[in-house]
């Protein structure tokens, strides 16, 4: 009988003789593949999902099925999770960075499948989020758990669970530039030449089934921007920036106050389907197309035909014009926001991609629609939109390269590039003169977790201080006489001499400058050293972070700490020159290219 031990020792001989960088480079192209068939599946699943419901919402009224769909698929994603995957699923990008940061890139197995099972029920069902979030964390964990298989270095490791994430973006995006920048701007993966053959390597491959699979219209039919765009319109680009920059606030601290609200009055799962989820469905009933992404939306937008957003609204009987455009436009600005933040809170499983490209289009859209109307200017329907998207995702991700080259590569429209800088650039300074963190590392932060972008922290994080703990201090019993001690100094190295009892309890120190002088006198040699004992501040617990002990060096100005835990028992002792030795040689191995 073939057993899986069986499969799986000949394809670990069959790589046997290569080293780990060729090793990773193999590993880079199947992560790639791998990732890129989990994307095109999600994508499939949430299309024909769609597609059974879309007979329900007859075209140009309004349907109470609405009102039902959300619900059903969020509840349904509620208690798969309770059920069968038993573990928090929220927060995507959020859980990659923890994993890279505190867990050296480790991500649960199950991660593998459950995001693409969930967010296909609650964005298939009409959840108002995006796919972009649990098909990263897809990819993460493909190339997590594959790199653990094979027992990498914590560095390959991390670097293969970038892979995969940047693989799954480049897939459902088909942009193989922003896929590479998820992982450089928001990821903060050090990009060594190392890194960087592995990466490309991995989205190159994962375009390429991409483009195969799904073709290269994924995005808005590849609607090209305007090419006469002039210079004399670059201030409208700046006015944008500083719209899409203020947006970008009011958005991140809508799912911010919607998350904590939920948090304090509906803790139960129950309530929150009933509260936050009907207040969801209440919004989709009334403006349908928050239903799902919203990508749909935006290209029969940029397409020419703006009616799209009355679309099945029981609002649909307003006459249209600009004035009630505008005012509908802005109540889909400001409300989709909160369509997201419900979603999530309910339980939904999605991430704020689409909705950050559906809340920046829409910002253009009413930026050119308000300027042509009232001021009879031309100004490009689609260039404004599309530079819109790029103002609020590159603000709200902190990525405003990965925004500008994914709506340039979305858009097949490089020739943007300059518009698109320039409105990324300007919303990227507006959001963060109010904002300090994006929306994944705002959670993290308040945690005390956001290691990613902090080197000398992620350096510490993986240091232990079990590891750094040095056991040749030569102990003495508390109860000992100075002739006793005299003894033990003959054999030491050491200045320090601990006081420890049988039970290794700990009861402080004596160092040799303080006894020093008695010594040469042999009538001194019955007292007892506990005279000239002395308890250190402060200590060191064993489960204690390495920043901590930093901290401790730093604020005491001791070179070596005592390491005692919680019972009192002594460990030993910690010096400064070996944490920062140590510290050194992490930086070496994981900055070697």
């Amino acid at each position: 009988m073939i057993t899986k031990e069986r499969i799986i020792r000949p394809f670990r001989i069959g790589l046997g003789h290569l080293s780990e960088r060729n090793i990773i480079l193999v590993l880079s192209l199947i992560v790639g593949s791998v990732s890129a068939f989990a994307a095109i599946l999600l994508k499939n699943a949430v299309f024909y999902t769609h597609q059974l419901l879309k007979n329900a919402f007859p075209e140009n009224e309004f349907n109470l099925l609405y009102l039902a769909f959300p619900i059903i698929g969020i509840t349904l994603t509620v208690l798969i999770i309770k059920f069968f995957i038993k573990d928090d699923l929220s927060h995507g990008v959020t859980k990659i960075l923890y994993a890279i940061g505190r867990k050296n890139g480790k991500i649960k197995p199950h991660h593998t499948y459950s995001s693409l099972i969930t967010s296909t029920l609650t964005v298939g069902f009409g959840g108002s989020v995006g796919l972009e979030a649990p098909i990263a964390l897809t990819g993460s964990a493909i190339g997590s758990n594959l790199g653990n298989f094979f027992h990498l270095s914590t560095k390959n490791l991390v670097l293969l669970t970038a892979c995969g994430s940047s693989a799954a973006v480049a897939a459902i995006f088909n942009a193989p530039i922003a896929g590479m920048l998820f992982a450089i701007e928001i990821l903060m993966l050090d990009m060594t030449t190392a890194a960087l053959v592995p990466l490309l390597l991995s989205v190159v491959t994962a375009t390429s089934l991409s483009y195969l699979f799904l073709g290269k219209d994924v995005m808005f039919n590849q609607i090209p921007p305007d090419l006469d765009f002039s210079m004399g319109n670059m201030g409208f680009y700046v006015i944008l920036g500083v719209l899409t920059g203020l947006i970008s606030v009011y958005f991140v601290r809508t799912q911010d106050w919607v998350g904590r609200m939920a948090n304090r009055f509906f803790p139960k799962p129950a309530w929150r389907i009933v509260i936050a989820g009907g207040l969801l469905s209440a919004l989709i009933f009334v403006f349908p197309t928050f239903f799902g992404e919203g990508y749909d939306m935006l290209a029969d937008i940029m397409d020419g035909n703006g009616q799209v957003v009355f679309s099945n609204s029981p609002l649909y009987m307003l006459k249209f014009n600009p004035v009630t455009l505008i005012l509908f436009l802005v109540a889909l600005l400001l409300l989709k926001p909160f369509a997201t933040a419900f979603t999530n809170a309910a339980g939904g499983i999605g991430g704020v991609f689409a909705p950050s490209l559906f809340v920046g289009g829409i910002t253009g859209f009413i930026l050119i629609t308000f300027c042509n109307t009232f001021f009879g200017l031309e100004l490009s329907v689609i260039n404004f939109t599309l530079a819109g998207m790029a103002g609020v995702m590159g603000s709200i991700m902190k990525a405003p390269l990965m925004a500008i080259f994914l709506i340039a590569e979305i858009s097949g429209g490089y020739q943007l590039l300059i518009p698109l800088i320039l409105c990324a650039v300007v919303s990227y300074l507006i959001f963060y003169s109010f904002e300090k963190y994006s929306v994944y590392t705002k959670p993290l932060a308040k945690q005390g977790d956001l290691i990613t972008h902090d080197k000398n922290k992620q350096a510490l994080t993986q240091l232990h201080v079990t590891e750094c703990i040095e056991n040749d201090f030569a102990t003495i019993s508390p109860n000992a006489t100075l002739g006793e001690l005299t003894h033990v100094i003959e054999h030491s190295s050491r200045n320090i001499f601990p006081l420890v009892d049988e039970n290794r309890i700990f009861y402080g120190i004596v160092i040799l400058d303080d006894v020093r002088q008695l010594m040469f006198h042999p009538e001194n040699y019955a007292l007892h050293i506990d005279e000239y004992a002395f308890i250190p501040s402060p200590s060191i617990d064993p489960e204690e972070s390495m920043f901590s002990v930093v901290q401790k060096f730093e604020s005491s100005g001791n070179y070596n700490l005592p390491v005692v835990d919680k019972e009192g028992r002594y460990h030993g002792f910690i010096s400064r020159a070996n944490v920062y030795t140590k510290y050194r040689e992490f930086i070496e191995e994981v900055s070697e290219d």
